[in-house]
């Protein structure tokens, strides 16, 4: 019985004296456009016409039956705006696009709607949409039939029966139930271990890494593949594993491992591709080359894998040619980054400078300069500051022309714009970079606490983090990120079971334990803890709340100048005058350190003051 034999139904059932009472039944159009609304008014759709045109246009031609036209000569004509004489092997624009917009849905799902119970997808290899129903996707067994009970006709008044309605509507539940057969494909998860360096010399190791990092980075362009990022991965370093236990930690259904031995400019890689679930090597390749050809080596390998998955590469990847003396000391720098953390930063610069001597279109290496001199410049308030950040923007600019579609140059040009608080700039490069690579654990962090925190968006901050832990679930700095968004949201409690499971050898987890410690108002315990902090404002706060206000008053003297720490003592001593002495001071170090600290709650206190709004003003932050 299809919907007119159920309206059928209904009106002899009125001519009974029975006044049926319809329940209100969304069509399958009406959900599908509701939740098209929903995606376009989302932050990653509202701020991209091109991609919000193509989405309306596949689904409103989809509603109208009209699926036979989602041709890419059509769509490169009507939503691109190409002439009547397209070529798609000259032009990839339709391709191009459609790939962007599979990356922007699976985000927002990842995100904003991760709960809505109706998805959209544009599956691979058509241009057609598809929709599916969360919790229906099974296609449930049909309902039993409740009994009808016999109702007198002549009975009075009329009144709403409500069993006798549902039992009627029951006979047609095909036309009431959505079924779709259209299955969502998942994302094949790959998680990369550090390649072993068997190589005499242990000074080795960091082109091991280095080789293991751009692994990572390769594999995460390829379209289809979902790749754990470099943070996750090299906390298994140097341990006993075995696949299905690293399978569980970084959950991945897949594993990359290997080896590397290099002497003088030979080369000898193994590598092999082993599925977790049975521990089986669906590839594995052994390599002797000469050390020029490392690129090639990681081209062979990432190609391995996804013809094993018989899976098509993805496009906008890019093979570096660069020299083997800029590709070394872009390895060293990386490895500065990986083993001091930001520490790391500022003796990497020469490192990053050189290389770019050595190589002017080594894009990867312009991005990690950009990196450097924003997290250099951004935690002291060095003598060569304003020089610095003219290169920065320098190479942040140069990095997207050497290559338009590195995510890292993208996130990297992102944090210059925010330095210069230039705030739709910044977010429109995060976005891009987020879109170019969605695994890139670090661009959504960065998105999330140097320009979301920053202007006090701090509910999309930890949606943000949450999908970059799910991409890198191993990595310390994500989840250190997420804790303070926890602490900016109102939840400690939270925050202190992500302090309590850190790394004990991460150098931030005492100040993240001793921060959601003081939210949680267990002052005597943050003291224990914070006394083991690097930072020691924040035990600062605690002998305020302590009423130590003595030792309190000692630590700011012995830690000045250092304007960051005065001002979060201070502001616990309960004196805003010094307060915004100091952070007047602070303000040397830029917009965003400023905008992000300005919304800690131990700060609170300073909110609404005129003196801290026209700092605001003068950052270029909003109010």
């Amino acid at each position: 019985m299809g919907w007119n034999g159920v309206l059928n139904a209904c009106t002899v059932l009125k001519s009974r004296g029975i006044l049926v009472a319809m329940p209100a039944v969304e069509s399958h159009e009406e959900a599908v456009r509701r939740e098209l609304e929903k995606v376009l008014r989302s932050p990653g759709f509202a701020n991209n016409e091109r991609l919000s045109r193509f989405l309306r246009f596949v689904v409103e031609h989809h509603l109208e039956g009209k699926d036979h036209e989602l041709k890419e000569s059509v769509l490169a004509v009507e939503v691109f705006g190409r002439k009547p004489d397209y070529n798609p092997r000259q032009d990839a624009i339709v391709r191009t696009e459609a790939g962007r917009l599979r990356a922007r849905l699976s985000e927002f799902y990842i995100g904003e709607g991760k709960d809505d119970p109706l998805v959209i997808e544009l599956p691979k290899g058509g241009y057609a949409p598809a929709f599916r129903h969360v919790d229906t996707a099974a296609a449930p067994a049909e309902p039993a039939l409740p009994a009808v009970p016999v109702v007198p006709a002549k009975r009075k008044p009329r009144r709403m029966v409500w069993p006798a309605a549902l039992g009627i509507l029951a006979l047609a539940a095909g036309a009431l139930t959505w079924r779709h057969s259209v299955v969502s494909r998942e994302l094949v998860s790959i998680g990369v271990i550090p390649f072993e360096n068997l190589s005499p010399d242990s000074a080795n190791e960091y082109f091991a890494d280095g080789l293991t990092d751009e692994l990572i980075r390769n594999l995460s362009l390829i379209d289809g593949l979902a790749v754990r990022s470099q943070t996750s991965s090299f906390a298994l370093r140097g341990k006993h594993w075995n696949v299905h236990e690293v399978g569980r930690q970084l959950d991945v259904d897949y594993i990359l491992e290997g080896s590397v031995m290099r002497a003088a400019q030979q080369l000898r890689i193994n590598a092999q591709f082993i599925r977790v679930r049975d521990d089986f090597a669906l590839w594995s390749g052994k390599f002797d080359k000469e050390l020029t050809d490392v690129f090639a080596i990681q081209e062979e390998i990432s190609r391995g894998i996804v013809n094993s998955l018989r899976l098509k590469l993805g496009r906008g990847r890019r093979r570096y040619e660069t020299s083997i003396e800029a590709y070394d000391l872009y390895l060293r720098s990386r490895a500065l980054h990986a083993r001091l953390g930001l520490l790391g930063y500022r003796p990497s610069i020469p490192l990053l400078e050189e290389a770019v001597r050595k190589d002017p279109s080594f894009a990867p290496a312009y991005a990690g300069l950009v990196d450097s001199y924003v997290r250099t410049t951004g935690f002291k308030n060095v003598p060569d500051r304003d020089d610095m950040l003219a290169r920065m923007r320098a190479a942040a600019d140069r990095a997207i022309q050497l290559d338009p579609l590195l995510a890292e140059a993208h996130a990297a040009r992102a944090m210059a714009y925010a330095r210069d608080a230039n705030w739709e700039q910044s977010e429109k490069s995060f976005r891009r970079a987020i879109e170019l690579d969605p695994n890139r654990s670090m661009s959504r962090g960065e998105f999330a606490i140097n320009y979301l925190q920053v202007l006090g968006r701090n509910p999309e901050a930890i949606q943000q983090l949450r999908a970059a832990q799910k991409s890198d679930p191993l990595s310390p700095e994500i989840r250190e990120y997420l804790s303070y968004g926890l602490l900016l949201g109102g939840r400690p409690d939270q925050a202190a079971l992500i302090c309590t499971g850190l790394p004990d050898d991460f150098p931030a987890k005492p100040e993240c334990l001793g921060r959601a410690l003081l939210g949680q108002g267990k002052i005597a315990e943050a003291i224990q803890v914070l006394a083991k902090a690097g930072n020691k404002g924040y035990l600062g706060i605690a002998y305020a709340r302590a009423g130590r206000r003595a030792e309190a008053e000692d630590l700011a003297k012995k830690i000045a100048p250092n304007p960051f720490n005065e001002l979060l003592i201070f502001a616990g001593l309960g004196d805003k005058g010094r307060a915004l002495e100091a952070l007047d001071r602070f303000t040397a170090l830029g917009p965003v350190r400023v905008g992000r600290a300005l919304n800690y709650p131990e700060l609170a206190s300073l909110r609404g003051d005129p003196r801290v709004k026209a700092i605001r003003r003068k950052l270029g932050l909003p109010q």
